[in-house]
């Protein structure tokens, strides 16, 4: 007789787990600049993406390959409103990453795959929270609202997110009280598409200074406090001391949420404002410009 017992189903799930960070961890690269440590991963050859909030001051990275190798590396874009970082390499030959669009639902397990030192370095856990899409607190537009329930260590911000199937889904970043949070892989690809052609994502710009203002009761109007000159408001004819009461026909919440609403899709459109000028109804036509650079 033999003695050879066959697996326990954990000891299977536990080696698919390991296999499945075998698998993807050649594609995860840690990343050091003079300020902060992070992880990322190969997007396309030569492009490797990371958390902007992981590494946000520096120009200029090393990358540490798997197996302790280091090669120079440049950011080529970053987008502070979805996290997204983008920088450019020469030298690492590691196969990039294909995405799985299927969606995650809440109580599926996950595994946050970074690197340290040109080793794997790994969390796993749980997706608590699976929503739909939103905007971040810097007006950016994430595809779907992913929260993990998992320790994630700080060098491992920016590693690549497996589901069950083993197959990546997303990048692993910090959120609002240290929760951890899931960039899906369609807002990546947008983004960092975006970030390869141009080296920004384009906001939409008004050419207005904007302070909130009571107009009615229970109302909130946005006043306008300076028109950029040659700016989209200026050309559209609003003047300082309007007060836009609508925007589209929808009455203006907050300031915040106006501007917020200013992301990359509304850079040429046509706004309709209806505004408050020395207490007579005015409507303006403004069409959306797009935000200079810094």
């Amino acid at each position: 007789m033999s003695n050879v017992s066959s697996p326990s189903p954990f000891d299977r799930v536990s080696t698919a787990m390991a296999d499945a960070v075998s698998a993807v961890s050649p594609a995860v690269l840690a990343i050091q600049t003079r300020h902060a440590r992070a992880s990322g991963f190969v997007w396309r050859p030569g492009w490797v993406v990371s958390s902007e909030e992981g590494l946000p001051e520096d120009e200029e990275a090393e990358l540490v390959l798997p197996g302790g190798a280091t090669v120079a590396a440049k950011v080529a874009g970053r987008d502070p409103s979805t996290d997204v970082l983008l920088l450019r390499c020469e030298g690492v030959a590691s196969p990039p990453v294909v995405f799985d669009v299927e969606p995650l639902r809440a109580g599926e397990m996950v595994l946050a795959i970074g690197a340290r030192e040109g080793l794997p370095l790994v969390a796993g856990g749980l997706v608590s929270l699976a929503g739909p899409a939103w905007r971040s607190l810097r007006g950016g537009e994430i595809d779907a609202r992913i929260e993990l329930d998992m320790r994630l260590r700080l060098g491992a911000e920016g590693g690549v997110v497996l589901n069950a199937k083993g197959q990546p889904v997303g990048m692993a970043v910090f959120g609002p009280r240290r929760r951890v949070l899931l960039i899906p892989a369609a807002t990546i690809e947008r983004v960092a598409a975006q970030l390869m052609t141009h080296g920004h994502m384009p906001r939409g710009y008004l050419g207005l200074s904007l302070q909130p203002v009571r107009v009615d009761a229970g109302s909130v109007g946005a006043m306008v406090m300076s028109v950029a000159e040659q700016g989209p408001g200026a050309a559209a004819g609003v003047l300082q001391g309007d007060v836009i009461v609508a925007m589209n026909g929808q009455p203006i919440r907050s300031v915040p949420l106006l501007l917020r609403a200013l992301g990359p899709a509304s850079v040429g459109t046509v706004l309709v404002l209806s505004l408050r000028r020395a207490g007579e109804a005015v409507e303006a036509r403004l069409r959306v410009g797009e935000r200079p650079a810094a």
